[in-house]
């Protein structure tokens, strides 16, 4: 099993730059950001500094999210906005700027939270014709468009596995996959045992954090390393993300060196 850092969650004391740095220096070999610039449409320049600091640190980014708002301010995405489509669409030109510059194959496109003012059928046509936007521009190099549910949102209109597969229905791309975030599933009640044993197979990537508190593994109530276990048993052979809020002084005490690279 592969394990991957989320470098947007952890480590937030450092620049970004440095972070891929500190990640090897943890002895992972692979990393993932959330949106890591300032703005929809990096520069070519930052786009270069980005990649170099992944290089200059041996490390792989194994995935990226779309741009998706303002998230310090509560926003989760824009594809499901549709005055904001034009906005999500550059977006999706850099993402594939920085994939090209950096092997990343997986991204993770934020449904957005619901508007009141917006039909709920035209945020729904929104969100489905954006995904299928960006699964053609990632399916030229062999790239996953990723839907996860959230907690904590109460806006957010993607809460279960069901919630997340009825869009993948209507957007019939076969590079746009469910993201399984342990944590999150858990949160909102989702049989999570059940579900691996269905669709482990058909994961395009896992987070975890445990619960309650979104922090490392063993510090809540989770069996997350049995539920990886089984879904590996049950097909799914990517990399695992560790997207939690540390709690403690080293976050990757509970995960010995040898099985993190």
């Amino acid at each position: 099993m592969r394990y991957t850092v989320n470098a947007s969650i952890m480590l937030t004391d450092l620049p970004v730059l440095e972070r891929p740095a500190a990640v090897a220096r943890a002895g992972f070999s692979a990393v993932e950001f959330w949106w890591p610039f300032p703005a929809t449409t990096p520069s070519e320049r930052e786009i270069e500094d980005f990649a170099r600091s992944l290089e200059d640190a041996n490390i792989q980014l194994t995935g990226l999210n779309f741009f998706a708002g303002d998230m310090p301010a509560g926003e989760r995405g824009v594809l499901s906005h549709p005055t904001r489509t034009d906005e999500f669409r550059r977006g999706v030109d850099s993402l594939v700027r920085v994939a090209r510059a950096t092997g990343c194959r997986a991204f993770n496109a934020l449904h957005g939270n619901h508007l009141p003012d917006v039909p709920v059928a035209e945020q729904d046509d929104a969100a489905v014709e954006n995904l299928r936007y960006a699964a053609d521009a990632v399916a030229v190099f062999g790239g996953t468009v990723l839907v996860e549910p959230l907690s904590g949102a109460s806006t957010y209109p993607l809460r279960t596995a069901a919630d997340v597969m009825a869009v993948l229905d209507r957007v019939n791309c076969p590079n746009v996959k469910l993201l399984a975030d342990f944590y999150h599933l858990a949160v909102n009640g989702e049989d999570v045992e059940a579900l691996i044993e269905r669709h482990a197979a058909e994961f395009g990537h896992i987070q975890l954090a445990d619960a309650p508190g979104r922090h490392e593994p063993g510090t809540g109530d989770l069996p997350l390393l049995r539920w990886v276990a089984r879904a590996h048993e049950r097909g799914y052979h990517g990399p695992v993300a560790l997207e939690y809020v540390p709690s403690q002084d080293d976050p990757f005490a509970w995960l010995p060196r040898d099985r993190r690279a």
